[in-house]
């Protein structure tokens, strides 16, 4: 038997369709995008079994002619995980229709603020050499104002992070 190119075809054709619908905003089509992968790697798995053979079914066959039964219970396990993992992302969809009549995904502005922030590793990173909006919550200058704030309300002790 001679090997088919359209199987890896197919399989190549799947994965670069799910992954163009992955990288969208909207989550419908991250949705069909996944499901898409699922159905390559269900593919990539079915096809990595080899040629189609005998039953496993002991005394039935000889050995060289039976079909290898571990790619079938990867495809039966893939299908499980892809089904789980869709409904939870409808369930993520409808809770987002619900709540905002949108199912696209935002721009994050505080992901915008550390990707305009200039290279640095973060061991070089001294939180008081940052700017205040930069520096981490719960930062030493974030719990004193927070600890004046409450001062009037509520007997705060001397101690760790009094001023």
């Amino acid at each position: 038997m001679t090997p088919t190119i359209v199987l890896p075809v197919m399989i190549g054709g799947l994965y670069a369709a799910g992954v163009y619908l992955l990288l969208d905003r909207s989550l419908t089509r991250v949705l069909l995008g996944f499901l898409l992968l699922g159905n390559a790697t269900n593919l990539l798995l079915l096809s990595s079994g080899g040629p189609a053979g005998l039953a496993p079914i002991l005394g039935y066959s000889d050995a060289d002619e039976i079909n290898d039964p571990l790619p079938q219970a990867l495809i039966l396990t893939a299908i499980v995980i892809t089904f789980g993992i869709s409904a939870f992302v409808l369930a993520i969809i409808h809770r987002s229709w619900r709540l905002a009549r949108n199912e696209a995904v935002g721009t994050d502005e505080e992901d915008r603020r550390v990707a305009a922030r200039r290279a640095t590793d973060a061991d070089e990173l001294d939180p008081d050499d940052l700017a205040p909006e930069d520096r981490a919550a719960m930062h030493a200058d974030s719990l004193r104002a927070d600890l004046e704030e409450i001062a009037d309300d509520v007997d705060v002790p001397a101690g760790r992070g009094a001023p």
